[in-house]
């Protein structure tokens, strides 16, 4: 009893429609899996970790028992027009504007095999700090590009390991 009133009284309330299904839903999963025809599962995980790597990525976890591979970088968030606007506002209305300072991108793998077929499912997310070391930003990175670049570089980093080269 003491149990159940604590867990409720730390819940916090989550909107009417948190879990469910959308249109834009769909659309994300589409683009974030693909279908591989082969059985597997260990060389995906492995042409992932490897892929992860060659593109900069730490693994920070790795569960093949249940095809999961999490990974991050550390890369720059300095963008030019934020910097025109910390020096014009510092010029002209003695303020300082905080500006992103650096960003951890962040990379989830699942696969899960599907009759003669593994489907792998990667998410990328982004958090972004400003020069005091706080959160600016924390996002999924909702942008077709970045998953075509990674299944397209998967697709060709398999097919080359599973023809020896």
């Amino acid at each position: 009893m003491v149990v159940g009133m604590l867990m409720v009284g730390c819940a916090t309330t989550l909107p009417g429609d948190a879990f469910k299904w959308n249109e834009t839903t769909m659309q994300m999963r589409q683009m974030q899996s693909r279908k591989f025809d082969t059985v597997d599962e260990k060389k995906i995980l492995r042409g992932c970790a490897l892929l992860l790597q060659d593109l900069g990525f730490n693994l920070t976890a790795s569960e093949s028992a249940v095809g999961l591979l999490n990974a991050q970088k550390d890369r720059s968030a300095v963008e030019g027009d934020q910097i025109a606007v910390k020096i014009l506002a510092a010029v002209f209305l003695d303020a300082d504007v905080k500006i992103d300072s650096h960003q951890k991108i962040k990379v989830s793998i699942v696969t899960r095999p599907l009759e003669n077929q593994i489907i792998v499912r990667v998410t990328f997310q982004r958090i972004v700090y400003d020069e005091q070391g706080h959160v600016s930003t924390l996002e999924a990175m909702k942008t077709p590009h970045h998953y075509q670049e990674f299944f397209e570089k998967l697709s060709k980093s398999l097919f080359l390991t599973a023809h020896g080269i």
